[in-house]
């Protein structure tokens, strides 16, 4: 979504939004063991669907 196609509120709540969910993935990456969070430790912090490849593509 292109932010100048929001009113200054709109704008307000999209970058808060942003800033949670930059602190669930800081969180996320301080609590575990591992060098870096899995594609898939993201997808669930970020409480997305998987990314499924198009038939007959890898996702890299």
């Amino acid at each position: 979504m292109a932010m100048w196609l929001l009113d200054q509120d709109d704008q307000v709540h999209v970058a808060l939004a942003e800033i949670e969910l930059c602190c669930e993935l800081m969180i996320a990456a301080s609590a575990t063991a591992e060098e870096r969070l899995s594609s898939e430790r993201i997808d669930e912090v970020l409480k997305v669907e998987p990314r499924v490849p198009a038939q007959g593509r890898r996702l890299g």
